[in-house]
Order: structure tokens, then sequence, then C-alpha cells
């Protein structure tokens, strides 16, 4: 039994140290949320600026109010007290001077009958002493009369100087000791008499202004009360006020939300006419435009890919004829002089470039068009590296070119579309090769868990930031005078980027100018993978500054680092792949 409650009882200490250690950290949260909630709310914040503002300027205003008050009761008070004090004194200098006594024993007796009656013809509560003065020799059996002995300590010794050294009254601020411990303040007023026999004795009245602190207390609580209903007033206000400006910014927002992701019939609810109502007419009617100047250009585009489509399959006709002449005059071609013999291999090698363009046009337009398919299979990505890199040989050796290829020793498998991904690596090493100045082509491949990668690199002509940027654009290239040896359409690379996009992977471009440019293609190793990073860095460590932040060497976005990279489409990708970052689109 003794085991089971001692568990039992560790048990709810653990539970309300949990329940504890929720409540930290929720408190210790709470500011964070607060600051996150003031930083993203307009309304928030024109509430409490202005409850900010009204706090200062209640405060400032209400503390002069208040002292204003308290100095205007405490002087109406002070001159109401001098004013009953004096005549108390006139009153009392009228009775000791009608007075018979002719010693000592009767002066006494004039004082002990006179105190109280000065006592009780004040108005209020006062108290009264009468003191002898200091160092006074006249009739020492005379002894000073109070009516509360134990005030007596109030009369300091500086308001007694005064008062026995000067003519007229004199008064002080004191505070009078409660039985409680606490005090309320008072005042005491003080002036010379003079009594048969033994000639001045000093007169003093301590009045309390306890009345006057509760008057000003109460007068301070209805400030307070007034203040704090002010406040609330101004924070209702300024609520509403913000409300009625913010929610038309928030359906304005909301809306635009909307037609920026295509519901483009939508529209703000438009009442009144004020400047809001205004503001959304106006922006229905830019939504309007918005919506008529999209379909004016969506029936343009579909146009203009029908136009490629169609003018291209028109031409394969005549070109097959062309074709077929050209084949035949080729053949002859030993029979004809050198003039003619050289003009039979131009019309050849054109009419393959023409080809060449005819069949990217279709492929283009097939992609704008939405109909092309992924036919994918777990195959092997070094495989395709290789076969790419023997096709490209000849041409590496008559440029002079090297080609080293670093592969795992493991096969790389991925869901491949492996006719579509050998277009895309044959893009991107024919270019290198072209552009590599003599120099060696480098081409790596990794993979982890989630995605492979190919980067070709060149150490060749290379490119600017600007010519990153543009480097996947459709018939775009670096240097419009360069001659085309290889007879380039101009739509590879454009080309090659769908075809990443179809993978759900990425196609990216670095370079520098004279040092060279690299290619990175990413896909997931399994159709429907989210890409987040890639096993190769785009950037050659050797361009990477040593003073790089991590940040700065993950080069997975465009940056200062030169990156090219282009927008996913969102109808592109098989059976709705995650559509991810991928290049702009052209040649090189």
């Amino acid at each position: 039994m003794t085991g089971t409650g001692g568990r039992a009882g560790r048990g709810r200490g653990r539970r309300a140290a949990l329940r504890v250690r929720r409540v930290g950290r929720a408190v210790a949260s709470w500011p964070r949320r607060a600051a996150a909630r003031w930083r993203s709310s307009l309304q928030v914040r024109v509430v409490t600026s202005s409850l900010v503002v009204g706090i200062v300027v209640v405060a400032v205003l209400g503390a002069y109010l208040s002292v204003q008050v308290r100095n205007g009761l405490f002087d109406r008070r002070v001159d109401q007290i001098l004013q009953e004090s004096q005549r108390s004194t006139q009153q009392a200098q009228s009775t000791f001077d009608a007075a018979s006594a002719k010693d000592s024993t009767e002066v006494q007796q004039l004082l002990n009958d006179t105190v109280p009656q000065l006592q009780q013809s004040g108005s209020g509560n006062r108290d009264v002493f009468l003191v002898r003065p200091a160092g006074s020799t006249a009739a020492p059996s005379v002894v000073g009369v109070s009516t509360t002995q134990e005030f007596r300590g109030l009369v300091s010794d500086d308001l007694r100087s005064q008062v026995e050294n000067g003519q007229g009254q004199y008064w002080q601020s004191v505070a009078i000791p409660q039985p409680d411990g606490s005090s309320e303040p008072g005042v005491v007023v003080g002036s010379r008499v003079t009594l048969p026999v033994v000639g001045d004795f000093e007169l003093y009245y301590l009045y309390s202004l306890a009345d006057d602190e509760s008057t000003l207390r109460f007068v301070q609580s209805v400030l307070a009360i007034g203040a704090i209903v002010l406040l609330g007033l101004v924070g209702a206000t300024t609520f509403l006020v913000a409300r009625q400006v913010v929610v038309p910014v928030r359906n304005a927002a909301r809306v635009a939300g909307r037609l920026a992701d295509g519901r483009l019939d939508e529209r703000l609810a438009v009442r009144g006419t004020d400047e809001m109502a205004t503001l959304g007419r106006a922006f229905n009617g830019m939504a309007e435009s918005l919506q008529v100047q999209i379909a004016r250009w969506e029936e343009l585009s579909t146009l203009q890919r029908r136009f490629v489509s169609d003018v291209s399959h028109e031409l394969r006709t005549p070109l097959t004829t062309i074709r077929m002449a050209g084949e035949v005059i080729y053949a002859s071609r030993d029979e004809f002089e050198p003039a003619s013999r050289r003009s039979a291999e131009l019309l050849r090698a054109q009419i393959d470039r023409f080809e060449e363009l005819l069949a990217d046009l279709l492929e283009i337009s097939r992609f704008d068009a939405g109909a092309v398919g992924l036919e994918a299979e777990r195959s092997d990505l070094s495989r395709a590296v290789d076969a790419v890199v023997e096709h490209v040989l000849p041409l590496a050796e008559s440029k002079g070119v090297w080609i080293s290829a670093n592969l795992p020793e493991r096969p790389v498998i991925a869901d491949l579309d492996t006719r579509r991904i050998e277009r895309v690596l044959r893009n991107l090493v024919v270019n290198a090769v072209e552009h590599a100045e003599g120099g060696p082509v480098e081409i790596d491949v990794a993979a982890d868990e989630r995605a492979a990668a190919v980067v070709v690199r060149d150490f060749g002509v290379g490119l600017t930031q600007d010519e990153t940027g543009h480097v996947f654009d459709r018939f775009w290239r670096a240097d419009p005078a360069r001659a085309r040896t290889t007879g380039g359409t101009g739509l590879g690379l454009a080309i090659a980027l769908e075809d990443a996009h179809l993978h759900g992977g990425w196609l990216e471009a670095w370079g520098r100018p004279g040092r060279g440019a690299s290619f990175r293609l990413t896909v997931p190793r399994r159709a429907g993978i989210l890409l987040t990073e890639s096993p190769l860095p785009l950037v050659p460590a050797s361009e990477v500054p040593r003073s790089a932040t991590p940040d700065e060497i993950r080069d997975t976005a465009d940056g200062p680092s030169g990156l090219g990279r282009g927008t996913v489409p969102s109808d592109h990708g098989p059976a709705a792949l995650p559509q991810l970052h991928a290049a702009p689109e052209g040649d090189r």
C-alpha cells in the first residue's frame, strides 16, 4: 500500500510539474505572440497607438487638474483659517484686556476659561495652545494651557521663533498623527497676545485638513473614473473607425489573392459612395480590365500555339519533298563543280537544321498545349550519362575538348523517361562542349535517398549574372554573333527545362564570365517526391568565397551567386506532381 501511494504521489507531482511548465511556457511566449499580433494587424496598431497617446494625454491632464484642485482647495482653506484665527485672536485679546485679574491665580483661571471657549468658537475641529514664551520670567506660576496636550509638540521651534520675534500671524503645514499610525494634513497658526500681570503669551491654533483631503480624494476618484471612461470611449471609437477602414482593405486583399490564384470573376462588394466605396469600384474596374486582357492574351496565346503547330505540320510535306530532292543532289555532288558541290553540302546541312527546328517547334507547342505525357520507368541515370557522352565524343574530339564523367559505383536508379532525360543531358553536354573554348568538360553524378542529380561544368566563356537569368529563354543566346557550328535551334534548353518540369525536377544554371558555367539537373528518385535540396552543389567549390555563410553555400535559390532558374508552369507535370523550382527557358 505504501509503495502504491508513493507512486501515485510521484505521478501527481510530475503532472503538477508538467502543468507548471506549460503555464510557464505560455506566459513566456505571450509577449512574442502579442508582438506578432501587433505587427500583423493594422487595426491593433491603430487602437494601441490611440490608447497609448490617450493614456499619456489623460495622465498629464489628470495630474495637472489634480494639482490645480489640490492647490485651490488648500489655498482657499488656508485663507479661511487665517481669517478665522485672526478673529479668534482679536476676541481673545479683547477678553484679556477686559479682564480684572490682579494676581497670578486669577490670570491662570482666566487662561483656563478662555482656551476652551476659543476651541469651541472655531468653525470645525481645531485645537488651541496658549504657550508661555521661552525665557519669560514674569509670574512663573502662570503656565500655558492646551486643549490637546499630545499635539503640543506639533508647534515647531521655527514657528515659535517667528511668532516671538515678529508681528501678526504666522503659519505652517504639519502632519497630525492618528491612533492607527497614519497621519492627516493640518495647519498651525500662531500669534502673540498680551495677558494682564504676566505680559505676552503665544497663542496657537491647530486645524485639521482631513475633510479637505477627503474632498480632494473624491475629486481625484471622479477624475480617474472619467479618465477610464474617456479611454474606453477613445479605444472603442478608434476600433470602430479603424475597422471601417481595415475591413474593406482585408476584403480587397482577400479578393486580390483569389484573383492571383486565377479566380478572375471575384469582385469586391461595394456599398455607399464614400472613399472606400470609390476604392472598391476602382478595384473592381481594374479586375474587370485584367480579366478582359487576360482573356485576350489567352486567346492570342492559343492562336499562336495553334499557328506554330499548324505551320510546323504543314511545312513537313514540302520539307519532305525538298529533303528527297536534296538527297538526290547530294548523292550526285561528286559530279559537280566545286562551287555546286559546296552548295549541295550546305543545302543538306540546312535541311537537317530545318528539320530539327520543326521538331523542336512541334515539341514546344505540345508542351504549351499540355499534351505531353511522361513515360517513366525505373532506369539508371548513370547509363543515360554514358550514352550521352558516347554520342557527343565525336563533337568533343573535333573541338579538342576533354570530357570526364565522375559516376558513382552503384547504379543511380530513379523513375525516368529515358528519352527525355538523355535529351536534357545531350543539350547540356553539347552546350558545354561548344562553349568550352578547348577547355575540359566535367560531368558529376550523385544521388541521395530522395533525389538524383547531374552537374555539367565547363571552363569556357562563362555567363554573366544577367545572362544566367535568360539562358533558358526561347531563341536566346549569350552572344548573337557566335557561329553555331552544331546547328542549334535556340530551343534546346527551353525543351530541357520542360522535360525537367515533367519529372518534377529542377534545371538550374550558374556562370562567371571567363570562368565557365555550370548546369545542374535534379530529379526525384520516385514520382511524387517533393524536392527540397540537391545531392550536388550547383556552384563549384572553387568559386565559393571562403567567407560565405552556410546559407550562401546552399546554392538552391536565386541570389548574389548568379544562379538562374525558371518558374514552374502550374499546368505541367505528370499526374499533378508537385511542381518545383527550375530555371527560366532558353538556349545559351
